[in-house]
């Protein structure tokens, strides 16, 4: 269990804490925390960091409102340097974007890593802000049962695709039936968060 005690500041009493959305593992944003923004942080569960340029403490989102609700804080293997695992309230740069790390250098391939959230965002805005031709927006227009019935016609083409030995047909079908099933997680208030709770109920 980490303690504050374990802990190796360098020689300004400053650690690197590394902020990761918990949920999608974005990272977030690199800042710096001394021994009192630390202890803040786990008195308030928020994330508190020093400014090195400002010389002072400060807490995150206190004037913009995006704040950053801690779930977890793990030290790296020296323990030289922290991983705040958060729940973000708002976008964790000052331009705006979700994640200070929106620079793309180098790519090899596409990440997809954050797929899933970014279709589920997709999902909640066109059920916000209907746009004509969309078919989302048609599903939510239709209601659950036109929704339940998609389900269960992807669910019978994601059969057929395996019983034909099929990746490229399965892995459209299963891809088809992970969308529908989003649509309809929207519907019913379910989430992401909570399927994966029941996964960690289950594997206990």
């Amino acid at each position: 269990m980490m303690t504050i005690e374990n802990i190796t500041y360098d020689e300004n009493g400053l650690v690197p804490a590394i902020v990761q959305d918990e949920q999608t593992g974005a990272v977030l944003m690199l800042a710096y925390m001394n021994k009192e923004a630390l202890e803040k942080t786990i008195e308030t569960k928020e994330t508190w960091f020093f400014s090195r340029s400002r010389q002072e403490l400060w807490h995150k989102g206190a004037t913009s409102g995006n704040r950053q609700l801690v779930k977890r804080l793990s030290l790296d293997c020296d323990q030289d340097a922290i991983l705040v695992e958060v729940e973000p309230l708002g976008s964790a740069c000052h331009t705006g974007e979700k994640t200070c790390f929106f620079e793309t250098v180098y790519e090899e391939k596409a990440a997809t890593r954050e797929i899933i959230y970014e279709v589920i965002e997709s999902i909640q805005n066109r059920r916000e802000n209907p746009i004509e031709g969309s078919y989302t927006s048609y599903l939510f227009q239709e209601g659950i049962d036109k929704v339940l019935k998609k389900v269960g016609e992807e669910s019978s083409e994601v059969i057929i695709g395996a019983k034909n030995e099929d990746k490229e047909e399965l892995t459209s079908e299963l891809s088809d039936l992970v969308y529908h099933s989003l649509v309809l997680m929207e519907i019913a208030g379910v989430s992401v968060t909570d399927v994966k709770k029941e996964l960690v109920k289950r594997s206990k």
